[in-house]
């Protein structure tokens, strides 16, 4: 079975969402699940119905982070030391070579990538692109708006 990887960060948010499903989340909807019963049939109950279903989310869920955690390779960035190479965990600053935009991205596993945070996927175009490459070095990156040549200004490895 193949290890997703995770930043120590990104299983600690992993594990925070865990926690709050089970300690907040389930005893609501076990109350709210309760308190339906009390109204009586329940073939015609929405309320019933509707805590049921996302008991089922909720479940589901759980179970998909617990799994997800038990299996995945959790990597410390700050115990890398690759210099101004860019690997898995690291923050990385690209200007733009066209357009002297500049763009930062952390390369994390697939679980916690998020674009609008600015975490992009190891096995994202651009992911795949900047992993091996130095700070200094030219890459061109392949996306559907065409081809765009970025130079990596700056590597650094943040928790």
């Amino acid at each position: 079975m193949k290890r997703a990887p995770l930043t120590v960060k990104g299983a600690q948010a992993l594990r925070a969402e865990l926690d709050h499903l089970k300690s907040v989340m389930r005893p609501k909807i076990i109350e709210a699940i309760a308190e339906a019963r009390a109204h009586g049939d329940l073939k015609e109950n929405a309320e019933y119905h509707a805590a049921r279903e996302q008991q089922g989310f909720t479940e589901g869920r759980i179970n998909e982070l617990e799994n997800t955690l038990a299996s995945a390779e959790i990597i410390d960035v700050r115990k890398l030391n690759p210099g101004s190479r860019i690997v898995f965990g690291a923050t990385v600053d690209l200007l733009d070579v066209d357009t002297d935009k500049s763009v930062t991205y952390q390369i994390v596993g697939d679980l916690e990538a998020d674009i609008k945070q600015s975490r992009i996927s190891v096995s994202s175009p651009v992911g795949r692109a900047l992993i091996g490459k130095n700070e200094g070095d030219e890459v061109d990156i392949v996306a559907p708006g065409g081809t765009r040549t970025y130079e990596i200004t700056a590597v650094r490895y943040e928790v």
